[in-house]
């Protein structure tokens, strides 16, 4: 019998093996497209820094440092030194890193298509559930147990 950690586990195994395949042909992995896509997203408001990407994506700080270091160097990204803080490094897309980024966002939706189908698409009841008892589970520390 699985236990609902090993069930996380080989889900997330999954959906990581299958995005990776999904974006091989566009040279992307699982990790740099987490990076690209909620860079985009954060973007928006003002270039995040390293650190927030880092809190956004839940990709350790060291992890995200070493890929903005490959992104910036296959242009995809620019990094600059904040004028306010230059300990910090803001992050911001490039016009070839939209260009990648936004066909491999649609990509991976039309994956998340095919493995919500099942539980009636995304914006089904059961999904929404779903992703609400996910969150719980993300939000619950498990520091200190």
């Amino acid at each position: 019998m699985s236990t609902p950690g090993h069930l996380v586990w080989r889900l997330s195994m999954k959906w990581r093996v299958a995005v990776d395949r999904a974006l091989a042909p566009v040279g992307l992995t699982h990790a740099q497209y987490v990076f690209l896509a909620s860079l985009l997203d954060l973007q928006r408001e003002q270039a995040p820094s390293q650190r927030e990407l880092a809190d956004h994506t839940g990709l350790e700080a060291l992890y995200v440092s070493k890929l903005a270091r490959t992104l910036d160097a296959d242009g995809l990204i620019e990094r600059t030194r904040d004028p306010a803080d230059t300990r910090s490094v803001r992050l911001a897309l490039t016009v070839r890193g939209h260009e990648v980024v936004e066909p491999a966002i649609a990509t991976v939706g039309a994956l998340l298509d095919r493995m919500l189908a099942p539980l009636g698409g995304r914006r089904g009841d059961r999904t929404e559930a779903l992703t609400r008892e996910l969150t719980l589970l993300l939000d619950t520390p498990l520091e200190g147990t």
